[in-house]
């Protein structure tokens, strides 16, 4: 063995070794894109199979024998085919990382076809010499078509500097230098070899280039994840911080009127999401006037948050007015439609309590049927009129109803996260199941109905997700005068 191939086999050895190296680091890398593993395992398997079949070659070339010219034929027909996809592989890297306009599919198209001829090319050197032909005794020589098996590569890598230099900005400045090293260092390693010749530092230029691109885009990558994950836990943290600021908003402290022994209320939100947008409240209007709120806002998240906040305030702030409900739906609907560029909307149920009668009035704009229990009944969904939905159209004028609470009176409101919540199977819990529920604690507090109605739900949801806000609040009216019998 000649000293040039001796270097050979070590630069080959090391080649495949660095990069058998990789294909192990990336397929462990767990901040790693799925189609980027996919991409470098391909990538560094076919230079692993291009310079061991180059190493293979040496080691066959100039031993006589037919079963050694018939393998020396099969490993050299790999390596050119090899080259050729490594080449089709990092041009579809470039174009993937420039992303040139309207034009990327055709370009693909166009690199597809170069990699064809390529491969036709391959075959019919193997019955022409085109490219290359081996001698009696198995010697490697170049044929004078050869220039011709790297001419689609050659297309290949000039088409991908035209889109580094076209598409530059677009390209990270690190991942840029990495392509560049890696279409050049083969053209100076051609120099190199054409002073020294034997020793193959085209395999050296390639495998180091690839090696310094891989880390490269890994590391941009890595970079990026790390900056995600950096957004991911500020926004966390905001989202805690909105969480808790959401519940102190809604009334959270039971008893709520330890001094008033005109009724028993208790509510609850479970929020699908990190702050929802359904909303209960309830809140003294004057010394005889309880006001209720259960309302329901479109989407999901902070978004629905927002306009949760600002549909309360203005529910609050009209009732304390001493309007009627119907007074209170139009003019927070008016409000809410003069800036609404989102279109989004809110449910609401509203209902002013006297507690010295127990005379409830209430209007509905949309919102769920309130289920109620009679002092000597059982609960019963009382299919109120519904108005429209609060944002939904300017101008709306809503009607508004009477319910008659006497001492021992329960009334149920809720959100639609409750009616439909869903097991695994996609089956609604529906309004009958509530019901049921309802009725099986019906002669218990409001907060223990709460509990059955909530239990009743994750029993029938199970494993599946919420997709829903869970909020429910129910009242009892005691009434003064039996209230001051009891006492």
């Amino acid at each position: 063995m000649t000293w040039a191939n001796f270097v050979n086999v070590i630069i080959i050895a090391i080649g495949v070794g660095v990069c058998g190296l990789s294909v192990m680091q990336v397929s462990s890398g767990i901040h790693i894109r799925p189609e980027v593993k996919r991409y470098f395992q391909l990538f560094f398997s076919l230079i692993i199979i291009y310079i061991t079949m180059h190493l293979t070659r040496q080691m066959m070339d100039g031993q006589a024998g037919k079963g050694v010219h018939v393998a020396i034929m099969i490993v050299t027909f790999i390596e050119f085919l090899a080259s050729g996809f490594v080449a089709y592989l990092i041009s579809l890297l470039i174009l993937f990382v420039t992303r040139p306009d309207n034009v990327s599919k055709k370009i693909a198209i166009y690199y597809l076809v170069l990699l064809g001829v390529h491969c036709v090319l391959l075959i019919i050197s193997q019955f022409t010499d085109l490219f290359y032909y081996f001698d009696s005794v198995n010697t490697y020589h170049r044929s004078s078509g050869y220039i011709l098996s790297n001419l689609a590569s050659i297309l290949m890598l000039i088409s991908s500097m035209v889109l580094l230099i076209r598409y530059r900005d677009r390209v990270p400045r690190r991942i840029a230098i990495a392509f560049w090293i890696y279409l050049i260092a083969p053209l100076a390693a051609i120099g190199l070899q054409a002073m020294v010749s034997g020793v193959q530092f085209i395999i050296l230029a390639t495998v180091g280039a690839a090696i310094y691109m891989y880390s490269a885009i890994i590391r941009e990558q890595t970079e990026r994840y790390e900056e995600q994950q950096k957004e991911a836990n500020r926004l966390d943290t905001e989202l805690t911080m909105a969480t808790r600021i959401q519940a102190d908003t809604l009334p959270n402290i039971f008893p709520a009127f330890p001094d008033r022994e005109e009724f028993n209320i208790y509510a609850s939100m479970k929020p699908a999401k990190e702050v929802g947008g359904d909303f209960y409240d309830f809140f003294l209007i004057d010394d005889d006037h309880l006001g209720i709120v259960m309302a329901d806002v479109s989407g999901k998240g902070v978004p629905a948050a927002l306009f949760m906040m600002i549909s309360k305030i203005l529910v609050q702030n009209y009732a304390s007015m001493g309007l009627e409900p119907k007074e209170v739906l139009a003019n927070v609907n008016r409000q809410i439609c003069k800036n609404n560029r989102e279109d989004m909307f809110v449910t609401v149920w509203f209902g002013s309590l006297n507690l010295s009668t127990g005379k409830l009035m209430a209007g509905n704009a949309g919102h769920e049927y309130p289920v109620l229990k009679k002092p000597d009944g059982h609960f019963e969904l009382v299919k109120d009129k519904h108005g429209l939905v609060i944002g939904g159209m300017d101008g709306v004028k809503y009607s508004q109803y009477e319910l008659q609470l006497d001492p021992g009176a329960k009334l149920f409101i809720y959100t639609d996260g409750v009616a439909e919540a869903t097991n695994a199977a996609n089956e609604l819990f529906g309004t009958e199941r509530m019901v049921e529920a309802l009725r099986l604690a019906e002669e218990d507090s409001p907060k223990e109905i709460l509990e059955m109605v909530d239990a009743a739900v994750e029993s029938f949801v199970g494993e599946a997700p919420q997709f829903d806000d869970l909020t429910m609040l129910c009242i009892e009216f005691v009434g003064r005068g039996t209230a001051s019998e009891q006492a």
